[in-house]
């Protein structure tokens, strides 16, 4: 009765049903929470809400590619990060997610692949099955941050290959994919007739410059490229669904994938016309609408730095941006007996390998949780990391 491409959706793990438990009682500190609109920041003002009222709302007029004005304001988003973006070249969805199953549907017929870096975030392993597609794991090596390894790239290519799918800055890592990189990455679309997918939702949460740095992938027109973006994380605003799809490439391909990706977008035409009445006023407080977050995620960071000094069995893997942070803990226990342990001393954490990070001993913590909860949450996990050491030597 059902079909195959929901065959993997099982009970849920025994690790989910134990989370699921301690849920209903209270105290527990959530170190995973990376809903913005669930962390205590600064409330939407009542004007940016106010923008949904528009007019324009009682009027049913579809466009769908996105209204030229709200393809405009993402354009003048980009401008004012130093980039041009011509709004032909844009695609509005109601997320990220719909844009990457619109791109799977582009892109690939059932059985076709996509090769995706990892670590990963675990959805896109979801979004691929429900579209019949096969992802490709491209692990990453450790060289003081997590760089892209060429070589498994260059093994795991087969003639169903259709697309590189890279996250700019990755999730959780927060590694950004660096010029030398981007690189070499276009060099094999040419190769092997591929395109390039770059997901850039955390692009704008750096902590610091890096000159070896690849800026947003708007820029690369040398293969066909699809930058993906939208409200969620840009503007911290996941509850009002706005994500969009920017194409850029030689001048055939990028008309052909835009000619078609509209007609897919015509099937659904899934965005609500609030939403992108709305759209330009909100981008045109990009910098207020992220301050909070800027500053909430610099302040847990800190925590994590002054926590976890040299002498802690606990490191924290270098980060170069996004919300995300993780942890090199001792292999005395499994990743899931870790979460477990930590659970049972009220602090959430999740397993390195729900985010396919390599090898054992990784947890991942948001950076987004309240300050005073952050730091109950920390010390807990340090207490519970030190006393497992007493009993049992450290080993990595």
């Amino acid at each position: 009765m059902f079909s195959e491409r929901t065959a993997w959706i099982t009970a849920p793990s025994p690790l989910s049903i134990a989370v699921t438990e301690r849920r209903a009682f209270p105290g527990l500190i959530d170190l995973t929470v990376s809903n913005p609109t669930a962390v205590d920041l600064p409330p939407l003002a009542d004007d940016l809400i106010a923008a949904l009222a528009d007019a324009g709302v009682r009027r049913y007029d579809p466009d769908p590619a996105g209204p030229l004005a709200a393809r405009i304001a993402v354009a003048e988003h980009y401008a004012s990060l130093g980039y041009v973006v011509d709004p032909d070249h844009l695609r509005l969805a109601a997320s990220t997610s719909e844009a990457y199953g619109w791109l799977f549907k582009l892109l690939c017929d059932p059985g076709d692949a996509i090769v995706v870096g990892h670590p990963s975030y675990p959805l896109l392993d979801d979004l691929a099955r429900l579209e019949g597609i096969a992802l490709t794991p491209v692990g990453a090596t450790w060289h003081g941050r997590w760089e892209f390894d060429l070589d498994s790239l260059d093994a795991a290519m087969t003639p169903r290959t259709r697309a590189i799918a890279l996250v700019h800055p990755n999730n959780p890592s927060g590694a950004y994919v660096t010029r030398d990189l981007r690189a070499a990455l276009v060099e094999r679309c040419r190769r092997h007739g591929l395109a390039l997918v770059i997901d850039e939702v955390f692009l704008e949460y750096s902590y610091h410059d890096d000159p070896r740095r690849a800026p947003s992938f708007v820029t690369c027109d040398e293969v066909l490229t699809f930058t993906l973006s939208g409200l969620s994380k840009t503007l911290a605003l996941p509850q009002m669904k706005l994500g969009w799809v920017h194409v850029d490439g030689p001048d055939g391909p990028r008309a052909e994938a835009l000619r078609r990706l509209e007609h897919i977008a015509d099937s659904f035409l899934s965005v609500g016309a609030p939403v992108l009445r709305a759209a330009p006023v909100w981008l045109r407080h990009r910098e207020a609408l992220q301050r909070p977050i800027r500053e909430r995620i610099a302040q847990n960071l800190a925590t994590l730095q002054r926590a976890l000094t040299a002498e802690s069995p606990i490191s924290l893997l270098p980060v170069e941006g996004g919300w995300s942070a993780v942890l090199r803990v001792p292999t005395t226990r499994d990743e899931d007996s870790w979460v477990l342990a930590l659970l049972a001393a009220g602090v959430l954490v999740q397993p390195g390998y729900f985010f396919d990070v390599p090898g054992d001993g990784y947890l991942v913590l948001s950076l987004l949780p309240p300050p005073d909860q952050f730091v109950m949450g920390v010390e807990r996990l340090q207490a519970v990391v030190a006393e497992d050491c007493v009993v049992t030597p450290v080993r990595w």
